[in-house]
């Protein structure tokens, strides 16, 4: 079937199509990267990002950041010199497509897919997988995560190996936000669907075994999109915005999703030990992505203490064109989950997205949080970015560090551990993100000392081809 937005679409006039987020079809490897300033001894390990970077032209729709073909991009680093690869993800929607020369499948909106005579009667009439979202590493499996749907499992020099279902104990998949416990090592994930059940949550142990199967979340009765978790000792947390899957709505040539703000938002606070889930409703709001949650009370698995989740925040989910103005900003949550109360804060109300923090800290206190900003002081599209702000979120008088990227375009900041440093505010590491030159095209790898962040890069990491914005990283230390 082919909607009506289908038969008008424009891939020209797509604006996440072009400009800096122009997507790549060239492979490289290449070794002794130019860099300009000096790479720290203490850095041993890769940095790897994915993000949606279609194969070939799109067809149909495309529907940003849900849509396109997947591409890790790495660099390896290691006693001051550094080596970098970009490999698609090859699913085999597109190993299909690289066979005819061409896209075959539209984008999710579009409902477009392909017969038998095209692909063979195992892919005829299916949805392409879009593993293109997030990168992580867990239980020793390299894994390209989608919004909502399997992995992909990658080899250590980002070939594609194929679809990991986790043994078959999670055969829907998971979503792109994994968190892992860094004091248990367990993993919590969850997973969205179009039909019942329509969110679960699973657990899997530090060897990657499935130790809790996909969990059914009682009282979600229709799909909603669900994109980022937050992980707590006590707690998965999640923020079920009112933005609800409409495929009606899709087959008219409409948005695939619908905001109903009249629903409000309202938040689950699932137990690790299983027992019944806590929810607190609130008005509504949309977020991406979480800073991270930790608990503010006992640990006793009564629940009686409070949840402290830190997040961006936006006052509704645009996809797409005509958005329109989404002002939003740095916040905060304060849930009581004995009271059903939650009570939040503007912390900043810049324009900030793509918020990290040092992973060793996820489910506890942290103290640097970093995002990518905006300075307000550029004619920017929409989600670009120009600085890298960090903040203290609970140092009296708050305040932030910046710094502006002048020329360049950022992504999202991640943090590296020094080698050798352990967790905590004090510990040593860096802030490393791709950015772009907006005048050259030309990217580079970022490298900032968590300690003197402000004073700009470290090192400059000259990337010889030019790596698309979005979307997530992660740091992944040499393991011995």
């Amino acid at each position: 079937m082919t909607t009506q937005a289908a038969r008008t679409f424009d891939p020209t006039r797509v604006a996440h199509l072009s400009g800096r987020y122009a997507p790549v079809t060239e492979e490289v490897d290449e070794v002794d990267l130019r860099v300009t300033g000096e790479l720290p001894a203490d850095l041993d390990g890769l940095y790897l990002r994915n993000g949606p970077n279609p194969r070939f032209s799109p067809i149909g729709s495309y529907l940003y950041p849900i849509d396109g073909d997947g591409m890790l991009h790495g660099v390896w680093i290691s006693e001051g010199s550094a080596r970098y690869r970009n490999r698609f993800v090859r699913t085999p929607a597109v190993l299909a497509e690289e066979a005819a020369g061409r896209a075959l499948w539209g984008g999710l909106e579009s409902l477009i897919t392909p017969d038998a005579a095209a692909v063979g009667p195992a892919l005829a009439g299916t949805f392409r997988d879009l593993p293109d979202i997030n990168v992580v590493r867990h239980g020793g499996r390299l894994l390209a995560l989608a919004e909502s749907g399997c992995p992909f499992r990658m080899s250590p020099e980002l070939e594609t190996l194929g679809k990991e279902t986790f043994g078959g104990a999670l055969p829907a998949g998971i979503t792109a936000h994994p968190k892992t416990d860094p004091v248990t090592g367990e993993m919590a994930v969850f997973c969205y669907a179009l039909e019942e059940p329509f969110l679960t949550w699973s657990l899997l142990g530090p060897d990657g075994a499935v130790r809790r199967g996909p969990t059914p979340v009682a009282g979600v009765d229709e799909p909603m999109m669900i994109h980022d978790m937050a992980l707590t000792g006590r707690f998965l947390v999640l923020v079920l915005a009112p933005a609800f899957f409409d495929i009606a709505g899709a087959m008219r040539g409409g948005s695939l999703i619908s905001w109903r703000p009249e629903r409000g938002t309202r938040m689950a606070l699932i137990p690790r030990d299983g027992g019944p889930v806590r929810w607190v409703t609130d008005e509504a709001f949309w977020l991406w992505h979480t800073v991270n949650a930790y608990d503010a009370g006992p640990a006793d698995g009564s629940g009686s203490g409070r949840v402290v989740l830190e997040y961006v925040q936006w006052d509704h989910l645009s996809l797409g064109p005509g958005g329109g103005p989404n002002p939003g900003g740095l916040a905060r949550a304060v849930i009581d989950p004995a009271a059903a109360t939650v009570r939040r804060t503007l912390l900043d109300d810049a324009s900030v997205e793509f918020p990290r923090v040092d992973d060793r800290l996820i489910g506890r206190r942290h103290g640097q949080v970093a995002v990518a900003a905006e300075t307000g002081t550029l004619d920017l599209p929409a989600a670009e970015y120009d600085a890298i702000r960090w903040y203290d979120t609970h140092s009296p008088g708050g305040g932030f560090q910046e710094w502006r990227a002048g020329d360049l375009s950022v992504g999202e900041p991640v943090f590296a551990p020094a080698a050798g440093s352990g967790p905590g505010d004090g510990g040593r590491g860096y802030w490393l993100t791709f950015a772009t030159d907006r005048a050259e095209a030309t990217s580079w790898l970022l490298v900032l000392s968590a300690q003197d962040p402000a004073s700009g890069p470290v090192a400059r990491v000259r990337i010889p081809v030019r790596v698309p914005l979005g979307l997530h990283g992660a740091w992944l230390p040499t393991e011995e």
